[in-house]
This record gives structure tokens, sequence and C-alpha cells, in this order.
């Protein structure tokens, strides 16, 4: 006899990303940002984050709010969106289960504030405000296969773009957030089938609007406004 499975988000994540653009295509690749899981009140439970600080890196297994519905073939953005491949091929949010898994670093556990235990994490690609369905421990024996093949993703997800930025632009933002920008920016936040050296894009990221242009490999801030 078949079950229903009911998932209840335990937890949701705070970042620099309120929209989609922008936010790096995996986990890990940005390092310098930084997150905040806040538990659901109902998970609001010293306990159960009990021995977590022992591990360095955690499982994110989380919702994706954005998408609607789910094809059996997508088109990858890393490969230029002119190719299509089976859903299961791929990390698409277009699945029948809207599910995403993240690999993130823990930074720390504050178990004293006004929303009760907070995990500080890094490397996070998530939107601001995703829900967060579990929480799992990163297991190096288990779950590191340096021997793995990446397949049509490549071996180093992309190479960086140098990034010029004025530095006046770049006082602009809060000093905690600089890194993390221009870490974003250096993994080239466009889709791969864009390459119009003319063309200005813009992002939000922590509550800035960010206009960039990029020629060749090279990345060049046109803007940075609140």
């Amino acid at each position: 006899m078949s079950q229903s499975l009911t998932l209840r988000p335990i937890a949701r994540i705070h970042t620099e990303f309120s929209e989609k653009f922008g936010i790096p295509r995996q986990s890990g690749l940005v390092e310098e940002l930084s997150a905040r899981i806040v538990l659901e009140p109902a998970y609001r439970v010293r306990e159960a984050l009990r021995g977590i600080e022992g591990f360095s890196h955690l499982w994110l297994l989380w919702q994706f709010t954005e998408s609607r519905g789910w094809s059996p073939t997508v088109r990858p953005p890393r490969l230029g969106g002119n190719q299509r491949l089976g859903v299961f091929a791929t990390r698409s949010p277009f699945r029948p289960n809207p599910i995403g898994l993240s690999s993130v670093r823990l930074e720390g556990v504050d178990l004293h504030t006004p929303e009760g235990p907070v995990l500080v994490v890094s490397g996070a690609d998530l939107m601001d405000g995703t829900p967060i369905l579990d929480i799992k421990p990163y297991l190096p024996y288990g779950d590191c296969h340096p021997e793995a093949s990446a397949g049509f993703a490549g071996p180093d997800g992309g190479g960086l773009l140098e990034v010029s930025c004025p530095e006046a632009l770049l006082e602009r933002l809060p000093s905690d957030k600089r890194e993390a920008l221009l870490g974003v920016l250096a993994r080239d936040p466009r889709p791969s089938y864009q390459s119009d050296p003319e063309r200005v894009y813009g992002m939000a990221f922590a509550g800035w609007d960010i206009r960039f242009s990029v020629a060749g490999e090279v990345l060049t801030v046109r803007e940075i406004a609140p």
C-alpha cells in the first residue's frame, strides 16, 4: 500500500540574493558568500543541533520555489541553452519533485538570537527565503569522490572572469560584502548564451543594484547603487 509523503520546511535561509539572477550556479563556488539558516518555530530546539558544530560542511535539501512543473528534457545554461539533456542528467529546477541539494560550509552556530538557534554558513547558492527541507552532515569519507567525472559540467565549473571595479564604486558597499560580490561576478552571472559586450546587465545583491558589462574575459562594474 502506497503512502503519501508530506514535506514541511524546517528552516529558511537568508542570503544576499532577492532574485535568481546572479546566484552562483552551484554551491561552494563562492565561499565568501555568507548566509543564515533560521529554523521554523516548531523546530527551534537547541537539542536538534547538538553535535552539529563538529562538522565543517553540511548538506541542505531545499525546495525550488520558482519552478513551475517538470520537463523530461531541459536546456542546461552550461551548454549555452542550445542542447537538450535529460532532466535527471542535470540539476535543473524543472523536476517532478522540486527539490534542490547544496553543500555548504558551517561557519558557526549562534544559539542566542531572537530567532532561536541560527546556523551561519558560507558558499550557499540559494535565493533569500528559500525553504530548507532537511539538514544533514557532510561526511568526507563517503560523500567525497575526487575521481568522479563531471559530464557536460566540466571539472571546475568554468573559468573565472577578471573583474574590474573602480574603488569608488566598491567602497559604496559595506566592507563585509565586497569580496562576496567580486567572487559572484568573477563566476560570470550571465546566461552562457549571452555574450553581447555592449549589453549592461543588472543584478540585485545584498539590497544593492549592481550594473556590469562583459567584454571577452573582463567584467567591468558600471554602477553600484542602493
